[in-house]
């Protein structure tokens, strides 16, 4: 699958590493409506999978920046990221979204498994990774440094999200 760089604002959303996304309430941000939420994400560390076929885990941590409750109702989108080549990541086995509300300091997390790569043909050379939080569609992209992710096939990478849980559940 094909895809291009995504733009300028895309960059400056990652520089200040949040993400203003979800639903419930209203709030602003500069004077813009942002639904009521603004989210700070650290992506990391993870236990990485050092060798090919190994399996490596990246946590990802969600924060409330803003005083109005932020709620997130459903599965974080992943994408992977190379260049011109972007992979999807499918949503764990088994795992069932729930909505999570956080008050403003709070945190929830979700977590990334993928299988390391072997840097062959069935192998995904990621070097970003994009993040889009349940609600409005605003998406925010962080380095990659986990290495080449094993693919299923050329369009699907061995990898799945979990459901996002409020951290320390």
């Amino acid at each position: 699958m094909r895809t291009l760089h995504a733009p300028l604002a895309l960059t400056a959303l990652v520089a200040a590493l949040t993400l203003t996304a979800c639903g419930g309430g209203s709030g602003s941000d500069n004077g813009k409506d942002t639904a009521g939420c603004r989210l700070a994400v650290e992506v990391g560390p993870g236990n990485a999978a050092t060798s090919a076929g190994d399996t490596g885990n990246v946590p990802v941590t969600l924060t409330n920046r803003v005083d109005a409750p932020c709620t997130l109702d459903g599965f974080p989108g992943i994408e992977l990221k190379d260049g011109d080549s972007s992979w999807s990541v499918a949503h764990a086995e088994g795992a069932k979204p729930a909505k999570v509300t956080l008050q403003k300091g709070e945190a929830a997390t979700f977590t990334i498994t993928y299988v390391r790569g072997d840097g062959g043909s069935l192998s995904a050379p990621v070097k970003n990774l994009e993040i889009t939080v349940p609600g409005p569609d605003e998406a925010g992209s962080h380095p990659w440094s986990y290495g080449d992710v094993a693919l299923k096939s050329r369009e699907a990478p061995d990898a799945s999200v979990g459901a996002i849980q409020i951290a320390g559940d």
